[in-house]
């Protein structure tokens, strides 16, 4: 039977290329030894499904366990009614035991209990009856909200001292975020803000990207299964691209030895990855939409935002940090520093944010083209001067993200450019005071580089120019654009200071500066 890279569910050994499911958890079978309590958190579609299913099948099998996966899910419509969530969450456990369990091993009837007691009970009465010490994994914890989830907590907090004759010997939560971060509609927050409710866990574990290594020995597999091969750069870039995210990874060879190269005696490459990149951002699949929902939620906000403008992060609460780390949005720098986790996440969130200003955008005219369809930057620089003195403030009010609107038109305007026919590559750090902007286009490259000058600052000219020289270096070009938006309470009109001034950095580059 043929294989096949995943992008939906838990992968499964006869139709899935898939590396071992638990490698990347080595330290559970210690913990279920020691009979802990833990949470296992990650974001979506990192494998935690797959590693937990196959844990719990390895575990029944070895004759030393009654350890079976179960999910939270059917509870989360009755959130506010704990007792209806309580009778859908065990019926669905029956279920799955039935289809996953050996007679022997499956759960007795449940006893009739008040609501508010049933799940400690089911647990209580399933450890007594099992021949085998119980260990229970429990998918999609945080699918339950408000009263339901503390319930469910409390219950399990409550049975955990009868462990192992008379409750699970183990209990694995899992789920997107640590128990911190439940949601919960109580004292005017929407999360839990503590472990309390469960306080008995051990350790909270993150399932971790693949390596580099896993990378190449994944995309191995489909070259031992078929004879294509994925050169050596492709699966560097593929790694580059996504940093190991285990969807990411499995998208990318899933479009391109699916749909670019189905000749399976064609080998894979560096353009084939790329091409396949570009592919993925501008399609938004489910994983990429969910991620960009997120940028409305004013705590990612309030990161997100500071970081495409450049800008300090400022008073953000540590667990706000966490959060974004957790949910797989962003990560930290060996070398110091909040950043977005990989180079297509950094690609999709200001691309995301550009939806509303693209949309708002008015006709336009491709006058940058040449009749043989080149890009000419001339044009280009005029036709952007004619679409922000008729549009560029109108425009500013139709961003979700303010601190940053001259950037996200700037950008709406640019993907119009390159729509079909080029690409729009962005950078970004906190506290670089810059997003730089690399298009392409054909046969031409265009470096620019975005700042801003704001109220108590001064005319930010002179560093942009020494940042811009710097980019126009690593990117091997003599020239570019640097655009200074003027975003001070008692700035000039728009007439007034719109204008543009050709100047040369200290390496001697040429530089057109825009003042808009």
């Amino acid at each position: 039977m043929s294989r096949w890279f995943n992008t939906a569910g838990p992968c499964q050994a006869d139709t899935n290329y898939m590396l071992s499911p638990t490698s990347r958890l080595p330290d559970l079978k210690r913990l279920i030894e020691q009979r802990s309590y833990f949470v296992i958190h990650a974001p979506r579609q990192t494998g935690k499904t797959t590693a937990m299913l196959a844990l719990a099948k390895e575990l029944t099998s070895s004759g030393s366990y009654t350890a079976i996966m179960v999910s939270a899910e059917v509870g989360a419509p009755y959130s506010h009614d704990p007792g209806a969530a309580e009778l859908a969450i065990l019926d669905s456990w029956r279920a799955r035991a039935k289809f996953h369990l050996p007679a022997d091993l499956q759960p007795p009837t449940w006893d009739e209990v008040p609501p508010g007691r049933r799940i400690q009970a089911a647990l209580q009465g399933w450890a007594q009856a099992s021949p085998k010490p119980l260990v229970l994994f429990i998918d999609e914890i945080d699918s339950l909200h408000d009263e339901a989830l503390i319930s469910m907590l409390r219950q399990l907090r409550d049975g955990y001292s009868d462990r192992p004759t008379n409750f699970p010997l183990s209990v694995g939560l899992i789920g997107l975020r640590d128990v911190r971060d439940y949601k919960v509609a109580s004292g005017g927050s929407e999360r839990l803000n503590t472990s309390s409710p469960f306080n008995i866990k051990v350790s909270s574990i993150i399932l971790r990207d693949f390596n580099a290594s896993e990378v190449e020995e994944l995309y191995q597999q489909h070259t031992d299964d078929t004879g294509q091969i994925f050169t050596p750069i492709a699966i560097e870039t593929a790694f580059n691209l996504t940093q190991g995210q285990p969807w990411l990874v499995n998208a990318l060879a899933k479009e391109v030895v699916e749909k670019m190269v189905k000749d399976t005696s064609v080998a894979i490459t560096h353009e084939h990855i790329l091409k396949a990149k570009e592919i993925l951002i501008a399609r938004q699949d489910t994983h990429l939409d969910s991620l960009a929902e997120r940028l409305r939620e004013p705590r990612i906000r309030a990161i997100i935002e500071p970081m495409l403008a450049g800008l300090e992060l400022g008073n953000v609460p540590s667990d706000d940090i966490q959060f974004v780390l957790d949910l797989g949005l962003c990560k930290m720098d060996p070398q110091g520093g909040l950043t977005i986790a990989n180079p297509i996440y950094r690609e999709v969130l200001p691309r995301v944010l550009t939806v509303t200003p693209m949309a708002s955008l008015p006709k336009i005219a491709p006058t940058w083209l040449t009749q043989e369809g080149e890009l000419n930057i001339d044009a280009l620089l005029e036709a952007f001067l004619k679409f922000w003195r008729q549009h560029g403030e109108p425009l500013l009010g139709s961003a979700v993200y303010h601190e940053i609107a001259p950037h996200l038109v700037l950008m709406a305007f640019l993907h119009r450019v390159v729509n079909g026919g080029g690409t729009l590559e962005r950078e970004y750090a906190i506290g670089s005071d810059r997003m730089d902007l690399c298009l392409k286009y054909g046969s031409v490259t265009l470096g620019i580089e975005l700042k801003v000058w704001r109220n108590k600052k001064g005319d930010p000219q002179q560093e942009g120019l020494e940042q811009l020289d710097s980019y126009l270096a690593r990117l091997g070009l003599d020239s570019g654009w640097l655009f200074i938006f003027d975003r001070r309470t008692k700035a000039p009109s728009l007439e007034e200071r719109l204008s543009t001034q050709i100047t040369t950095t200290k390496n001697k580059r040429s530089v057109t500066v825009i003042r808009a």
